[in-house]
């Protein structure tokens, strides 16, 4: 074979007369499918050679030729081998008029030239060329090889051209379609370079065209576009709900040509309705209720017997209906919808596909966080235990895990968790750690006794003990600590389980804690005395590994200061060659250090070096971050804990997380360590005066350019250390603040309240020279990115060096979809946060009151009351303010008198504040601010920002 095509090949090339062109072409083709791959190289090789000849002699190919053999090669390049050549004579193939020609042409170029291909600018100019034609065929196979090309390249040259192809009025329907599309695939894979303009605007009504190809493929480029522009495109919800009401309630027959076995056409239905997701509920009254009423019908033709056995029907009516209770579940406004969705989504709980069982268990997760359907989703609870047992698909109990936790309250959390820890005995490998998880937050989350908790974290240490994560464990031992009630139940429980024959290590951890720190409850029963505590802890020792040994160690020298009948043999143990020769530094060093205290140390110090460990601070449990860790930040778990805040159905929960989906563990409310690193400087503008109005106006001066109605919420935060800052559709920012003396140290929360992640995050405090100089802040940083529906918090320390009149501004930089945010607004760090009540008898504040008659140490306003003055709200803001309220001091009860310190590193700043009200005229007559410095102080300016 290769000597034959060879031999003809030289023969054509001499101008020899052994076989015409036309064979060795057809020859050439035949070898190549028959051949093997060796000789497929060599039909390249001669191929290439060929056209060489032909392209450089007397006698040029024609376009008919041209297309046949650039087809040829693409089928030479669809059997594997790489094609390095005929691309200049694809591209001639893009100027023919002849659409087969120009058709394989554009086929050869999506499919083998890349965007650093030197021919890429002759293509972009016959692209255009087609563009610009006006014939919609041509057009046509212009877009398509955009949309199949998708490079970067393509969207510089184009992005700008198809928008107005898309909107212009005399564009045929066909190519409207190709141009959504292939606007659409260039957004997606390069957003920063499709402009938003006018076309935005007029492309939202192409939803109101006739043909329903333009408008499906419009449908999929708003929804797009709208995930990241919401603003731009918002006019198209009163559209997309007209259209859907069209759909939902026409016949089969007024939509033959997009009806799918008797479904209306159900692809556009899905994706008006995931439009529909991208915004909150309609205002107008008569836009919702046209859409409430497409949403009825839509579950009421689920209820009708079906129209045709096929799946397909099934299958297509389905899609609408779970994308109806998707738009419901996010609306999360209609009782009635809500509860007629879980009661639907109930029905396939038990169908025999798989697929719909699935979705139904996922949704129903969704459901069962809205306080209007969670009712309903528990009427459920059998049929999903019952799921859990007999499903024989992982995916579909995986997500009966899912509905339980989400449905779980005080009302059902002892029968769920045992349903869980029943169920974890046989669950899959794969899905055991975050049953565990789970479980443990359930236990604790909804424990009416805690004795309860502690039996269902043992046995769950005792069935999965493997996948029983150091956040579980721990937790158990601090909740234990925590509470006296329960501490001697849990030695005698943990004493009891330590007995059995085989112990997981996590068990002997906690044993070893719990019975250290609490042996002595149980210690007068003979059956739990000290030496049968410590010889029923010591014959596990060797079995565990380093990190639990050392814990045990610790417990030894604990039962020494508890139990000192046994301390000699503790001490027999701590002496042993085991021990004092371990070849782990850490053990030896350990066993050193506690037989020599044991030895030198008297009762006293015994007793003050191992007391009892006090109580934890009050945090969120650490489990739950590990479980959203482990799940994601916009999964099922998130969307439960964020909106499922009913009431105090849970124990021992922080005060809740100003922003929608918490991600990283709320901080506990002490304030150790506040001072423990000097802080960095941060810097900018200035503030507006002193606080004196603030307090009771609430029109503070603006400053730009903070974001709009940031100054009313900073004026709101005089008097309050919590709650949210400032919210748009894309960001909200909360805090968490505490103050003690001169310290401070707020919790700043950053959501993320869209589905698309947060690109280059990065927040900064900005300070002015002089309040840098004042005031130090120290900020921890943030991670870049912040996944959709995620937050993430940032800690900043605070040191009031000496008195500011300003506040710091916080600026958030971000991108998101490509787009540059760039927010700020001020946070509110006044004087007054560092303010310490102070009580006063009536002589001694109006003795001090006189003495201060330097216009250095008194600040007066008059001013108008913004709202009426009521007595409780105006005292309720005094002490907000952080001054003492002092009752019956001022002669006229009228009048309000407090009293206080403000704490600086370099000072002491006192403050007497006194309020006289005119309640007729409803005017301030008088708010006075006076203060006084300890002898030998330096002046402070400070003393006008002491009263609001």
């Amino acid at each position: 074979m290769r000597r034959y095509l060879l031999s003809t090949i030289l023969c054509e090339k001499k101008g020899g007369k052994g076989h015409s062109s036309e064979t060795i072409r057809k020859n050439l083709v035949t070898g190549t499918r028959t051949c093997c791959s060796s000789d497929r190289r060599l039909c390249l090789q001669l191929h290439r050679f060929l056209l060489a000849s032909y392209s450089s002699g007397d006698k040029a190919l024609d376009g008919y030729s041209k297309k046949k053999y650039v087809c040829k090669l693409l089928f030479i390049f669809l059997l594997g081998h790489d094609i390095d050549f005929g691309h200049m004579e694809a591209v001639n193939l893009l100027s023919s008029n002849r659409y087969t020609e120009k058709q394989i042409g554009y086929l050869f170029i999506s499919v083998l030239v890349n965007s650093n291909s030197e021919l890429i600018r002759l293509i972009n100019n016959a692209i255009k060329n087609d563009l610009a034609s006006r014939n919609p065929t041509f057009m046509g196979l212009a877009l398509h090889c955009i949309a199949n090309v998708g490079s970067r390249e393509m969207a510089e040259a184009f992005a700008g051209e198809i928008p107005k192809i898309l909107v212009a009025g005399d564009t045929m329907d066909s190519v409207k379609q190709s141009a959504a599309l292939c606007l659409l695939r260039l957004y997606r894979t390069s957003p920063d370079l499709v402009p938003m303009g006018d076309w935005t605007s007029r492309v939202v009504h192409l939803l109101n065209d006739q043909h329903l190809g333009v408008v499906t493929a419009a449908t999929s480029l708003i929804t797009t576009l709208a995930q990241k522009n919401p603003e731009e495109f918002k006019t198209s919800v009163s559209l997309a709900v007209s259209r859907l009401s069209r759909i939902v309630t026409s016949a089969s027959t007024d939509l033959q040509d997009y009806t799918y076995y008797f479904v209306p056409a159900p692809w556009l239905s899905v994706k008006l309705l995931r439009l529909l997701q991208c915004y909150p509920p309609p205002e107008d009254p008569a836009v919702r209720g046209r859409l409430t009423e497409c949403l009825e019908t839509i579950l009421n033709k689920a209820q009708e017997p079906p129209k045709s056995k096929k799946v397909q029907h099934s299958n297509a009516k389905n899609a609408v209906l779970f994308e109806a209770i998707s738009l419901i579940i996010h609306h999360d406004s209609e009782p009635n919808l809500l509860v007629r969705a879980c009661n639907q989504l109930g029905q396939f709980l038990q169908h025999r596909e798989t697929n719909l069982r699935y979705l139904a268990l996922e949704s129903m997760c969704t459901l069962a966080s809205s306080e209007f359907s969670h009712e309903a989703v528990k009427t459920h609870i059998e049929t999903v235990i019952n799921a859990l047992k007999t499903e024989r698909d992982v995916s579909v109990r995986q997500r009966a895990v899912d509905l339980l936790y989400a449905m779980c309250d005080r009302s059902n959390a002892q029968q769920i968790v045992a349903e869980m820890l029943s169920y974890l005995e046989t669950a899959d490998y794969s899905i055991r750690e975050e049953i565990v998880l789970k479980v443990a937050i359930l236990a604790e989350k909804y424990a009416v006794d805690y004795t309860w908790y502690v039996d269902t974290i043992l046995n769950l240490i005792r069935i999965a003990g493997d996948y029983v994560s150091e956040e579980v464990w721990y937790r158990v031992i601090q909740i234990v600590i925590n509470r006296d009630d329960v501490q001697g139940y849990a030695a005698k429980t943990v004493f009891e389980a330590l007995q059995a024959p085989a112990c997981h290590e996590n068990l002997v951890k906690v044993g070893g804690y719990i019975l250290g720190e609490f042996g002595n409850l149980i210690a007068g029963d003979p059956r739990s005395s000290p030496l049968i505590q410590f010889n029923l802890l010591h014959s596990k020792f060797h079995l565990c590994s380093v990190p639990t040994r050392a814990l045990l160690l610790s417990t030894y020298i604990k039962f020494v200061n508890l139990f000192p009948e046994v301390k000699t043999t503790i001490q027999d143990v701590l002496r042993s060659d085991s021990q004092l020769k371990n070849a782990d530094v850490e053990l030896q060093q350990r066993a050193v250090e506690y037989l020599r205290l044991s030895t030198v140390a008297s009762t006293d110090i015994l007793a003050t070096v191992l007391e009892e460990m006090p109580p934890f601070p009050e945090r969120e449990s650490s489990i739950l971050a590990k479980l959203k860790k482990k799940k994601g930040p916009s999964t099922v778990t998130d969307l439960e804990e964020a909106k499922r805040e009913r009431s105090a159905d849970v124990n021992g929960g922080p005060e809740p997380a100003p922003a929608s989906a918490v991600s990283t563990p709320s901080p506990s409310a002490d304030l150790l360590g506040l001072g423990a690193a000097p802080p960095a400087p941060a810097g900018p503008p200035p503030s507006s005066g002193g606080l004196l109005v603030d307090v009771f106006s609430d029109s503070p001066s603006a400053v730009a350019p903070l974001a709009p109605g940031s100054e009313d919420n900073f004026a709101r935060f005089v008097c309050k250390n919590n709650g949210v800052l400032f919210e748009n559709q894309l960001l909200q920012i909360g805090l968490k603040s505490e103050f003690r003396q001169n310290l401070g140290r707020m919790f700043i929360f950053y959501g993320n309240k869209t589905s698309t992640q947060f690109l280059n995050f990065t927040p900064t405090l900005i300070c002015s020279d002089d309040l840098q100089t004042n005031l130090s802040l120290q900020t921890k940083p943030v991670d870049p990115t912040v996944d959709g529906g995620a937050q993430v918090q940032q800690v900043v320390n605070i040191e009031c060096v000496s008195d500011f009149t300003e506040a710091p501004v916080l600026n958030i930089q971000f991108r998101y979809g490509g787009t540059f945010q760039n927010v700020s607004v001020k946070l509110p760090i006044t004087l007054n946060k560092f303010f310490q009540p102070t009580e006063m008898a009536s002589q001694d504040f109006f003795q001090r009151w006189k003495q201060l008659s330097s216009p250095q140490q008194e600040v007066q306003n008059i001013f108008k009351a913004k709202h009426p003055m009521d007595t409780e709200i105006t005292k309720a803001k005094i002490i907000g303010f952080g001054s003492a309220l002092l009752e019956d001091v001022d002669p006229n009860p009228a009048n309000f008198v407090g009293a206080g310190i403000i704490h600086t590193k370099t000072t002491q700043i006192g403050c007497l504040l006194r309020l006289e009200p005119n309640l007729q005229a409803q005017l301030l007559e008088s708010v006075s601010a006076k203060r006084w410095l300890p002898p030998g102080t330096h002046r402070a300016g400070g003393a006008r920002g002491a009263v609001g």
